[in-house]
């Protein structure tokens, strides 16, 4: 099982979280993309760009912080982070 976990900041303080889970047998990669885009709706937040700097945190910790350049929209916090945390047998 994958779980990624989406947590929304602001002023150091977390606003709301939520936890999405894939079972496919999918690669990381498409996992991850899919437990975003569905926390993101059940955040009610437009699913943000990867920039370079995202992708390179993700690569290496399994954690990323997106700020307000990664979104499209504005947003009413400081930070949406997400961090993997369950992933067996990862397939890199």
């Amino acid at each position: 099982m994958f779980r990624l976990w989406a947590r929304i900041f602001h002023e150091n303080h977390m606003l709301r979280d939520t936890v999405a889970q894939d079972d496919s047998d999918l690669n990381r990669t498409r996992k991850v993309f899919g437990c975003l885009e569905e926390a993101c709706k059940e955040l009610d937040l437009s699913v943000p760009i990867w920039l370079d700097k995202n992708i390179s945190e993700f690569k290496s910790i399994s954690k990323t912080r997106f700020y307000k350049d990664s979104f499209i929209e504005s947003i009413d916090f400081d930070f949406l982070e997400i961090q993997v945390i369950e992933e067996d047998d990862p397939v890199w």
